[in-house]
């Protein structure tokens, strides 16, 4: 018996400036949910969420997606730092890719198919619910701009309104694929959000840090952010972004070539016709371009971009004129109780439920390798990650909810574990494991 638990991974405790970081973060997190609890019935019901600073209610269950989470957690934090240093780069990216998926869908039945799952996308709030409505793309593309504003006969559903048509138009196209109804996009907003962790791993690789992608990629396969990654669009928003960032580090590299660089600039064009929040993708962009010290590729992005706006344009759909809609119709609804007071710094507390402690333990240590005489390229994807996280707090434009609208973000920020001590990994993979199997067992998510 001494022979097994001698052999046996061990998990070493984390150095001093890892706990603090940690433990500030864990104090953050901790007031958020307490405030709620002591503060007057009335404060609370004005937060419009049950569970603040999360958005979902209090309610301890299981289902059965719990094993086989458990099993999958105990996999990536004994196995997972191991198989990132020495299996081959391709079958690197299959494996975390589908662990990342079974991780997702696991949490995901942890409140059953339905509740969990299938139901999430077709709620009345939810895109799914518009989908049958749009018998005309062109129409409904020129039309968007009226219906965004509530209190009209035909008013857009408060996720569809509150985003600009890309998000509909997707599930529109995967309807018309016959890949309809909640199972089909749960599945497809689950698939290309798990690509997201293939994705920041491969922009790492080209930009010359393959270490750090391997470092991290255990941390971006076992993130707490797949809590939301199976149940939400803004999964398929961080997939599509991930991938821009990744083509425009394709791109920098030399003999990257213009295709790639085109590429990029698509994807990030219709990332702002996904979400208007995702403009301040531009802030990793800068990060891709300051640590390859080239702007080769800003030219062919620049065009995929533009042609992009252009055919939305076209269509009848002006940006700007749906983003000015979009803040009115924001304030028309719950926004304008929500408190900003708590808000601004519950925000901070979701995301690191969705990052999860080992990043916050990791941040100073990435942040302190941002120099500008050696502009290490996975501390500059970080710092431009917190940057995002920072500029979406500080615009009051996201007042809850933000576990899954900084999904985006979360990623970049989640490269800081690519920092911490290869001698603590596994204690720090323990410690997200474990505080995402409790989140998803104490708490009922809406997403």
């Amino acid at each position: 018996m001494q022979d097994l638990i001698d052999s046996a991974p061990r998990l070493r405790i984390p150095i001093r400036g890892e706990v603090a970081g940690a433990g500030i973060a864990a104090v953050i997190v901790a007031a958020a949910f307490l405030v709620p609890q002591i503060a007057s019935e009335q404060w609370r019901a004005k937060l419009y969420a049950g569970a603040a600073p999360i958005f979902g209610n209090w309610l301890p269950h299981a289902g059965w997606g719990t094993v086989p989470a458990v099993v999958i957690a105990a996999f990536v934090v004994t196995q997972g730092p191991a198989l990132a240093e020495r299996l081959p780069w391709r079958r690197l990216l299959v494996t975390a890719w589908s662990v990342a998926v079974a991780w997702a869908f696991s949490l995901a039945m942890v409140d059953g198919w339905q509740r969990g799952f299938v139901g999430r996308l077709t709620d009345s709030n939810e895109y799914l619910h518009e989908v049958g409505g749009v018998t005309d793309i062109p129409v409904m593309l020129r039309e968007f701009s009226g219906r965004i504003l509530d209190f009209q006969q035909d008013s857009w559903t408060t996720h569809v309104s509150g985003h600009p048509p890309g998000a509909l138009l997707f599930f529109v196209l995967l309807d018309r694929l016959g890949l309809g109804g909640g199972m089909w996009a749960g599945s497809a907003c689950m698939a290309i959000g798990c690509s997201a962790v293939v994705a920041v791993a491969v922009a790492l690789r080209a930009l010359g840090a393959e270490d750090r992608a391997r470092a991290a990629l255990p941390f971006l396969v076992l993130a707490p952010a797949a809590l939301w990654i199976a149940v939400s669009a803004d999964a398929m928003f961080a997939g599509v972004t991930a991938w821009a960032v990744a083509l425009l580090a394709i791109a920098c590299r030399p003999g990257g070539g213009p295709v790639a660089g085109v590429g990029a600039g698509v994807l990030f064009g219709f990332g702002i016709y996904l979400s208007y929040g995702l403009v301040l993708m531009a802030i990793p962009a800068v990060a891709v371009l300051l640590s390859s010290r080239t702007a080769r590729p800003l030219l062919p992005a620049a065009a995929g971009a533009f042609a992009v706006a252009a055919v939305f344009t076209l269509a009848g759909f002006w940006w700007l004129d749906g983003y000015h809609l979009v803040v009115e119709r924001y304030y028309q609804g719950i926004a304008a109780e929500r408190s900003y007071a708590y808000w601004w710094w519950g925000n901070l507390a979701a995301t690191v439920c969705a990052v999860g402690l080992a990043t916050a333990a990791a941040v100073h240590r990435a942040l302190a390798r941002t120099r500008l005489r050696a502009l290490e390229p996975a501390s500059l994807l970080v710092a431009a990650g917190l940057c995002a996280i920072i500029a979406a707090d500080i615009s009051g434009l996201s007042k809850a909810e933000t576990e899954r609208i900084w999904l985006p973000f979360d990623l970049w920020l989640l490269v800081g574990t690519a920092f911490l001590p290869r001698s603590s990994a596994r204690a720090w993979l323990a410690v997200q494991a474990f505080g995402t199997l409790l989140v998803v067992h104490l708490i009922l998510t809406n997403w």
